[in-house]
């Protein structure tokens, strides 16, 4: 028994005392006092993003949060913070509390329900609140424990049966395995299975919570849908890339961010962030360090490369590029129609339809466009899909439309129009010629945020309806390697004039 005669022993017993009260209030004293269990031989580096996470980790223990989404690069402490700690320390206070967890891979799954385990049986946890929470005997494997007031703690990966299983928390931390975010089938796993089993796992959907926090990786990543349910959204990129006003959620205190500033410079400043950018390519970068999964300035085609026009000058051929699809749904790709006309080398895109339409509507947007732009000269659509059936449907009564064979795949395609849109020969119509937005413009800044996101934004069809064009027009010969089909009797065919 220590001497609690000794002013020392006593002084000691008081700062303990108080850094328990600390440690049970405030989860970021918890974090900090907590960091030796799991990391002895590193140093704690206090940032503002970690006082930030937590406190709306705080909020959601409180009730005031129930769907949170955390954006954040990865090795900044967002697994630790959120998978590992935050549980523990709510336990603190609800060790009834059951609580499931989910990671891309059961490896992963696995680890961080050991590093939860390390920091419940270590002597600093056990010493302040042992007679709180226990860990059942009876109870304690690897993926799984249980304590004795009947709170448990389940790991499992995406797709893990969780059959009779629930909790009033659900963690995931980091759904998609970064080496296989291009595959649809690997994301839409992940999507589905948030969607149709976690979901339903809820002990109570009004007041218990889900978490999830990953770095974004696709535009249709599990980040896509949360933003699509209204998951509060908490977006931390490495960089600021604009000026950006947090306000936390409890404290009300206030984080301003500048364009260039660094979220953590202790960890990583720019020459690391530099170096980041250089191993994992524009587009790695953007997705899972600055949570755009597809960067500011494009990836295939960059931003700056497409020029502006106030006023369209004399020119000499028009000509409509359509990628089109059926399927009406909200989830369906879109029908794109390009209108364009050329001058020399220089094209310049004039107009733009886009919806989610079906076969009918699909075939009077292509009269109402030919319509609206009579000296349209040919209409180009990709005779593949859904478009040998508007060829069919409207090839004698619209003149002008020629099917073409897709050469290659997208990205291919999309390489062979890079040339000419970096080379300033592609036109697009201001916006804002006076400061203010044209409404028959207002098409002009999705069809660049499309293009410029290739090939990770969610749809691509204005990209195929724009290479499309830019590739018929870049053909000179007329009988070399012509991949396109002209529908009209042959008495009424002519070559084109180029």
């Amino acid at each position: 028994m220590p001497d609690t005669t000794d002013p020392w022993i006593r002084h000691l017993q008081a700062q303990n005392a108080l850094l328990k009260v600390q440690a049970e209030q405030s989860l970021r004293s918890y974090v900090e006092q907590a960091w030796p269990v799991l990391e002895p031989d590193q140093p704690f580096l206090s940032n503002w993003h970690i006082d930030y996470l937590a406190e709306h980790l705080e909020a959601v223990t409180a009730g005031e949060i129930t769907r949170l989404l955390i954006n954040i690069p990865p090795r900044y402490m967002k697994s630790l913070l959120v998978s590992v700690l935050w549980p523990t320390w709510e336990w603190i206070q609800q060790p009834s509390r059951r609580w499931i967890f989910v990671s891309y891979a059961e490896t992963l799954a696995s680890k961080h329900s050991v590093d939860r385990r390390t920091v419940l049986q270590s002597e600093w946890y056990r010493d302040r609140w042992g007679a709180r929470v226990q860990l059942a005997s009876d109870q304690n494997v690897k993926s799984e424990f249980l304590n004795t007031s009947r709170g448990h703690m389940i790991a499992t990966s995406i797709g893990g049966s969780i059959t009779g299983k629930g909790g009033s928390r659900i963690v995931v931390d980091d759904p998609h395995n970064p080496t296989q975010a291009e595959s649809d089938a690997q994301r839409e796993t992940a999507r589905t299975y948030f969607s149709h089993t976690l979901s339903t796992r809820l002990d109570n959907k009004n007041t218990d919570a889900m978490v999830v926090v990953m770095q974004r990786l696709h535009e249709r990543d599990l980040s896509a849908l949360c933003l699509d349910h209204g998951f509060t959204h908490v977006c931390l990129p490495a960089e600021a890339e604009e000026p950006t006003h947090l306000v936390f959620p409890r404290s009300r205190r206030v984080q301003n961010r500048v364009p260039g500033d660094v979220l953590w410079p202790a960890r990583e400043g720019p020459p690391v962030l530099a170096d980041q950018k250089r191993l994992l390519g524009s587009a790695g970068y953007a997705g899972q360090y600055q949570q755009r999964p597809a960067p500011a300035g494009g990836v295939v085609f960059q931003r700056d490369w497409f020029k502006w026009y106030d006023e369209l000058p004399p020119v000499n051929t028009w000509a409509q590029s359509w990628d089109m699809t059926f399927k009406d749904g909200p989830s369906s790709d879109f029908v794109v129609g390009l209108v364009g006309a050329r001058k020399g080398a220089d094209i310049y895109l004039v107009d733009r339809v886009k919806g989610q339409w079906a076969f009918t509507d699909s075939c009077r947007q292509i009269v109402e466009l030919k319509r609206r732009y009579p000296r349209t000269g040919k209409i180009y659509i990709e005779d593949a899909a859904n478009g040998p059936a508007i060829i069919n449907a409207l090839g004698r009564h619209v003149t002008g439309i020629i099917a073409v064979k897709p050469d290659g795949g997208k990205y291919a395609r999309a390489q062979a129009a890079q040339p000419r849109v970096e080379a300033g020969n592609v036109w697009l119509p201001n916006p804002r010629p006076h400061g203010r937005l044209i409404p028959d413009r207002a098409w002009v800044d999705d069809f660049l945020h499309q293009c410029c996101a290739f090939p990770t934004a969610a749809h691509d069809d204005d990209v195929d309806a724009f290479t499309q064009l830019v590739a018929q027009w870049g053909r000179r010969s007329r009988g070399i390697g012509i991949l396109v089909f002209d529908p009209r009797p042959p008495g009424e065919r002519r070559w084109p004039q180029w």
